[in-house]
Order: structure tokens, then C-alpha cells, then sequence
């Protein structure tokens, strides 16, 4: 494992520039979406007063969320001594960062003010979830800059540990803090429930690696390095432990507001009669998110093809992004309960399911900070040396096995 040699890309191809181009384009178009809908107003947007975080939301949550799911890799590394996972873990760290940055460039471009946001760092109200994240945010990219640091230069590598354990301590108040923005919305019957905070962690596990897995193959097999069985098995049968998690934590979530009769109501709406919320959360979240995958990464012939993995991982990711839509938006889209156990209506939809549908510009931000995110690393592997020169069974000294 110490003969593991590290070096930068070589961003001279042809191929690569077409890249980074392409991401660098997508970027900035969803940037020019997000100034279109500040010049023109909210109306063009599919939100409206019941619906105020719509679908550009649900790719920064998804993006930070998975932020700190893809530093799951080197924390394994260095917190818990596992040193298969080693030379994976200063990909794992650029990728943490540029996922939350990403993440973070959607919500900011998503206030309708973004000026607005010096007011948020200025003035703290910490009686507020949303003060806390900023503290949360800002600190997660620095202790993965000096993580990344320690592990980087030779003579702080003694210093690896408490940092990496700092970073996983560090991530995990993230995830509870993104996961508890939710569940201390008590007014909102989707959201409201202790339950949020783990669940959006094991969701940053299955997530950020389901990222880091299609990241890691489309680096080595874009630059003709060697990527071996035995450290691809490994994170796979990884990725269906994190993932059969998230299906269980999310079987509990639904159990437990279905034993409590004040939540029979958001539950027949998001199991039953939700409308594509309830496709969503059947269809996409469930069997094509969690079922598919798990049958993909550990049932036979599926299991032994590389190429399922990178399926599995794009089904978990696709799946998630249903996942959180049915949180944000469809918790949003399910009438407020003013007055328990009495219907209301009124000319301000009191007690109506609010419609909503993505407008092309919010989507268009949505692409175009997954896009940033993507650039981040594209440019991090050519400036730097995250990527090992080779991860094949014979330079990580592996043995491979199939499952």
C-alpha cells in the first residue's frame, strides 16, 4: 500500500477540454437561469406561497447531503484504519468539497436575493436551524481543506487521524443539522418527527458514495488507469449495506406516522393517493432506488459486472433525488393542519393540495450546480494529485473475489 503513487491528470487531451467545456456551458447557463428568475420574478417559477422551496432545493439537499456522504470513504481510511480504502480517500475529500459547493451555489442563487445573504452571516438568530448551517457549511469545507492537507504533505501525515476524526465528527453535525431542518418543522405533517436527523445521515452514506463510486470510474477509465476488482467489490457491497439502511430507516419513518393517528392523513397522501408523489416515492424511490440496486450489487450475474455498479450507483442517485422531492416537496405540497380533526377552505387554498411543477429555469440551476460540482474535480485531478496512478488488484495488494 505505500507503493500507491499519486499524479495529476494530463489536461492536455482533447477529450478532457470538451469536458470541462461542456460542464464549465452547463454551469453557466443555470447560473443565467437563476439571474432570469431574480430579474423576472417568482411567477415564472413553478413555486408558489404554498410551495416556497421547489426543485432547486432538492438538488442542493441532495448535494450537500451527499457531500458529506462521499468523505465517508476516507473516514473509513483514517478514523476507522481501514487501509484498503487509503488511496481513495484524497478523491473522497475533493469530492466532499465540491459537492457542498455546488450544493451551497443553488440555495444562494435561490433566495430571489442573493445579497440577502450577508444579512444571514451577519445577523444570527441561533434559536434558528438555518444560523447554525451557515457555521456547519463554511466549517465542513474547511476541515476538509486541511484534512486533505494533512494527507497531502508527507510531514503532516502523522496528523491524518485527528483530522480525519474531527471531519467525520464535523460531517456527521452537518447531516443532522441538514436532516433536523426538517424535522423541527413541527407545522409541516411530512416533516415533523426525530426520525429526519439519522435518516438523512444513512442517506449521506448511500448517496455520497453512490457519487464517489461513478466519479472513481469514470476517472480511471477516462484517463486509461488501472481500476482492480477487489477495491470496486468492496465499495459496492458498501453501497448495498448503506442503501438496504436507507430502506429500512425509511420503512420506520413511514411505521411510526402510521401508528400515530395525527399522521394518518400525509401518510395516505404520500402511500396512496399522492398523486406523482406517491409514484415517486413507490416506483422511483423505492423499487427503482433501493430494490433495483440491492438485486444489481448482490444477486448473481448482475453482481459480477462492473459495469452494474455503475448502474446501481446511478439508480441510488436517481432514487434519492425522488426520495428528497417527496420530502421538500411534497411535505410542502400536503395542506397545513390548522385545525385538527375539522376541514377548512378558504380563498387562500386552506386545506387544498398546492400544485407544482419545475419551470425549466429551476431546473436548469439544478444541472447547472451538479455541473459546477463536476468542474470542481475535473480541474482538482488536473492541478493536484488526488488520483493514484493505478488501483489494481496488484498495486493495492488485493485480493479479488466475486460475489
Amino acid at each position: 500500500m505505500e507503493s500507491v503513487r499519486f499524479s495529476s491528470v494530463d489536461a492536455r487531451s482533447v477529450q478532457y477540454w470538451l469536458l470541462l467545456g461542456a460542464l464549465a456551458l452547463t454551469a453557466l447557463v443555470g447560473y443565467l437561469a437563476a439571474h432570469h428568475m431574480d430579474v423576472e420574478g417568482h411567477h415564472i417559477t413553478g413555486m408558489n406561497n404554498q410551495v416556497v422551496w421547489g426543485f432547486p432545493h432538492v438538488v442542493a439537499v441532495f448535494l450537500i447531503v451527499a457531500a458529506s456522504g462521499s468523505l465517508n470513504v476516507a473516514s473509513i481510511s483514517s478514523v476507522f484504519g481501514k487501509i484498503d480504502y487509503k488511496p481513495l480517500a484524497r478523491l473522497s475529500g475533493l469530492l466532499a468539497i465540491a459537492l457542498l459547493v455546488g450544493g451551497l451555489i443553488i440555495l444562494v442563487l435561490d433566495l430571489g436575493r442573493p445579497d440577502r445573504l450577508i444579512v444571514a452571516m451577519t445577523v444570527y438568530n441561533f434559536k434558528s436551524i438555518f444560523a447554525w448551517n451557515i457555521f456547519l457549511y463554511i466549517g465542513f469545507i474547511v476541515v476538509t481543506f486541511v484534512y486533505l492537507w494533512m494527507m497531502m504533505e508527507r510531514k503532516m501525515n502523522r496528523f491524518v487521524k485527528p483530522a480525519g476524526f474531527i471531519a467525520f465528527i464535523w460531517r456527521l453535525i452537518l447531516t443532522t443539522g441538514t436532516g433536523s431542518i426538517f424535522g423541527f418543522l413541527v407545522a409541516r405533517q411530512a416533516y415533523d418527527a426525530a426520525i429526519m436527523a439519522p435518516l438523512f445521515i444513512i442517506m449521506s452514506f448511500a448517496f455520497g458514495l453512490a457519487v464517489f463510486l461513478l466519479v472513481l470510474q469514470a476517472s480511471y477509465a477516462g484517463t486509461g488507469r488501472p481500476l482492480g476488482d477487489a477495491i470496486l467489490r468492496k465499495l459496492k457491497i458498501l453501497l448495498g449495506i448503506f442503501v438496504a439502511a436507507v430502506l429500512y430507516f425509511v420503512l420506520a419513518y413511514h411505521l411510526t406516522n402510521l401508528y400515530a393517528t395525527e399522521h394518518h392523513g400525509v401518510e395516505h397522501f404520500v402511500l396512496i393517493g399522492g398523486g406523482v408523489y406517491t409514484f415517486l416515492f413507490w416506483f422511483v424511490q423505492v423499487f427503482a432506488g433501493c430494490v433495483v440496486p440491492l438485486v444489481l450489487i448482490f444477486i448473481k450475474p448482475f453482481s459480477q459486472s462492473r459495469h452494474m455498479v455503475s448502474v446501481a450507483s446511478l439508480l441510488v442517485i436517481v432514487g434519492g433525488m425522488a426520495q428528497l422531492y417527496v420530502i421538500i416537496i411534497g411535505g410542502q405540497a400536503y395542506p397545513l393542519v390548522l385545525f385538527p380533526g375539522m376541514e377548512e377552505s378558504s380563498s387562500f387554498f386552506d386545506g387544498v393540495v398546492a400544485q407544482y411543477a419545475p419551470s425549466i429555469f429551476e431546473i436548469l440551476l439544478g444541472a447547472g450546480g451538479i455541473c459546477l460540482a463536476l468542474a470542481i474535480v475535473t480541474v482538482g485531478i488536473a492541478v493536484l494529485e488526488f488520483l493514484p496512478e493505478s488501483l489494481s488488484d496488484k498495486a493495492l495488494k488485493l485480493e479479488s473475489a466475486t460475489t
